[in-house]
């Protein structure tokens, strides 16, 4: 079936439906589009009927409500059966109301309960259409109690976001809503709002239009995404653009979308973003998304890592590493174009690797602008924050309710400080580049940690699964045992493992690295030893 180019009469079309179906303003009145406190999370085990498809396509037309806060939708999904498929089980909350299903045309049975949609599709579709309605839930902390975030700038104009990092994609289309689900050929985002708002969206901007008071955008992506990462932002916005000339040679359009009262700072943003770029691409390769765009929009809620448009809202806060100015947020974020968007768990019990390995990237930042010691400062900082109360590594099928917790940040960034001394630099960097070059773990394919461990044990020829297992699968660190022995010796050892590990010791003489384990090391100085001076390790002392 040829594909129209753009949705234009296919939105009105939609629209025309709802409008005459039941009226739109029932949106004001019907409980069933009324904000419901659902705590909604995604993941765990997948139910069994959702194991009976994979999907290929999202489209998704879309027109944003600003003043009653609600949405008209279509969204039409491409998939493959895995086998007979009676039932097509889509997730999509109760907030919404499915007035028609169909496929090619032709209408199909479905039921909506709860946060379920059932739909009874023929025994030769792989495409299904979904029109719905309804008001969506309204984020109350946005990004980590998300929804959308209808908001207004200084001047009043409409400012409309959405996360759902915690909730899936359900909260605002139906959908597979698990985070082993990736739409293989991507998304296509059709949006219409009242003008003159502009969208901002994943992938590139193929077409924008204007006809009769609203705008239209239609943007595409050329990769796979994860459900979460599906994002627009509508707003008065200032576009700053130019193009990124990445570490491969590829030219990448790069854009920094803000509020129109703050275009003056869109140059400013432009320079932070393209150091940031430069930054993860020294360290993890080329970046992973070069046919479609660099970019942030300016959000009403402080960030989120939406796949070619991060969410931006750090009000332009920059500090300075070294020389060089600086924004976390906006750094952390991009590094998840790495670290979550083209490398992707298909369990939350292993969403360390998302938010880990990308804030390790964060004090990476240090060590490129600020130097070494600057390097080491930030690992003592974020040291203090660990509490080590649960293993970054949990079972199996959990939801992302039960696998976020502050140490997948912290103790996560800190395991992979501690594996560079392990590994020494010349192993550790080619390594992680390795991992992310890697076509069975990127972009589809999504890993778990024995994928990552395997790696890199492949990789370095070395034998860490003592490593691993202690600091990702338990809450034990390994127990320092430092004992004087006559006026200049000292024995030290790691009184409770079984393997060894090579760490640094500060005697009279400078320091020296020694293999640690069990059995004790005698070390001879004049001064009191320091185990660890540098803090590469996290110890129980």
């Amino acid at each position: 079936m040829k594909r129209e180019l753009f949705g234009i009469n296919r939105l009105r079309k939609y629209v025309n439906y709802f409008l005459t179906s039941m009226g739109i303003f029932l949106l004001l009145a019907n409980d069933v589009f009324a904000q419901k406190d659902a705590g909604w999370m995604w993941g765990g085990q997948m139910d069994p009927l959702q194991e009976q498809f994979q999907v290929v396509h999202y489209s998704l037309d879309l027109e944003i409500l600003p003043r009653i806060q609600g949405i008209n939708a279509v969204m039409e999904m491409t998939y493959n059966p895995l086998g007979s498929l009676d039932t097509l089980r889509l997730d999509l909350i109760s907030n919404y109301e499915v007035t028609r299903v169909e496929s090619y045309g032709h209408s199909l049975d479905f039921d909506h309960r709860g946060d379920i949609l059932d739909i009874y599709p023929d025994t030769v579709s792989r495409r299904v259409k979904i029109f719905y309605r309804g008001r969506p839930p309204v984020a109350e902390n946005p990004p980590w109690s998300g929804g959308f975030t209808w908001s207004e700038d200084n001047e009043g104009n409409h400012w409309v976001g959405l996360s759902c990092q915690h909730e899936g994609a359900k909260v605002f289309m139906p959908c597979l809503d698990h985070p082993s689900s990736k739409a293989s050929n991507g998304v296509d985002l059709y949006i219409k709002v009242p003008f003159p708002y502009f969208v901002a969206a994943n992938g590139r901007l193929l077409n924008q239009a204007t006809s009769s008071g609203y705008n239209y955008f239609q943007w595409a992506t050329s990769y796979p995404i994860s459900n979460y990462n599906i994002n627009f932002t509508m707003g008065r916005f200032f576009e700053g653009a130019e193009w990124y000339t990445s570490v491969d040679g590829s030219k990448i359009p790069m854009h920094a979308y803000v509020l129109s009262e703050h275009k003056e700072k869109a140059p400013g943003l432009l320079d932070v973003l393209k150091t940031s770029v430069e930054t993860q691409e020294k360290f993890f390769g080329p970046y992973p998304f070069a046919k479609d765009k660099i970019a942030v929009v300016e959000t009403p809620y402080l960030g989120m890592e939406h796949q070619t448009i991060n969410a931006y809202g750090n009000n332009f806060q920059y500090t300075q590493v070294g020389t060089t100015a600086f924004d976390w947020l906006l750094h952390h974020e991009l590094g998840h174009e790495w670290w979550g968007n083209k490398v992707s768990v298909a369990d939350w019990k292993d969403f360390w690797i998302h938010e880990g390995i990308c804030s390790y990237g964060d004090m990476l930042f240090y060590q490129e602008h600020g130097g070494q010691n600057a390097y080491l400062e930030k690992a003592a900082d974020t040291r203090t924050q660990i509490k080590n109360d649960q293993p970054l590594v949990k079972r199996g099928d959990i939801s992302s309710a039960e696998a976020y917790h502050p140490d997948i940040y912290t103790k996560g960034a800190f395991v992979l400080h501690s594996l560079r001394f392990v590994l020494g630099d010349e192993v550790f960097f080619p390594m992680l580049k390795a991992f992310l070059q890697e076509d069975s773990f990127t972009y589809a394919h999504q890993v778990d940690t024995k994928d990552f461990v395997d790696f890199i044990e492949e990789y370095s020829g070395k034998d860490l699964e003592g490593f691993f297992d202690m600091y990702l699968y338990s809450t034990k660190l390994p127990k320092l045992k430092v004992k004087r022995k006559r006026k200049r010796r000292y024995d030290v050892r790691l009184s409770n493992i079984d393997f060894s590990l090579p760490v640094e010791i500060k005697t009279s003489d400078g320091i020296e690295v020694v293999e640690l384990s069990r059995d004790a090391v005698r070390i001879k100085s004049d001064e009191k030893i320091v185990v660890d001076p540098n803090g590469w390790y996290l110890f129980d002392e």
